[in-house]
């Protein structure tokens, strides 16, 4: 029987009840001030690419042969030997040709203030 009221008070349904709270204060203020610094340090690297290159120039020569400038078995000689002659051949291999490294730091400050008045 003991056993029958414990459980018969554990599960019927209690009154809950909540009481009325009323503030303390009529008036305040509020402040707060947030500083906020950032520094970015940042590397743009750009790696420029080309192509394998070559160029000819020359004054005074003529070029022979079946395949033309730059071909297999082409020969380069003085058009007049007695006069000057200049004769270039630059070549390029394919790759980076330049690089360009730019750093930079960009620092940013912020400062945010709030002031708030309640009352009641």
């Amino acid at each position: 029987m003991k056993t029958w009221i414990l459980l018969l008070a554990l599960l019927s349904p209690a009154v809950a009840r909540a009481n009325t709270v009323t503030p303390q204060f009529t008036t305040g203020s509020m402040q707060s001030t947030t500083t906020t610094n950032q520094v970015i340090t940042e590397t743009i690297v750009h790696d420029i690419q080309g192509s394998a290159s070559t160029s000819y120039s020359g004054t005074n020569i003529t070029v022979t042969g079946d395949n033309g400038i730059g071909g297999t078995g082409t020969v380069y000689a003085p058009t007049n030997n007695a006069a000057d002659w200049d004769l270039q051949i630059t070549e390029r291999a394919a790759g980076t040709i330049e690089t360009i490294n730019i750093d930079r730091t960009i620092t940013t400050d912020a400062v945010t203030s709030s002031y708030s008045i309640f009352s009641q």
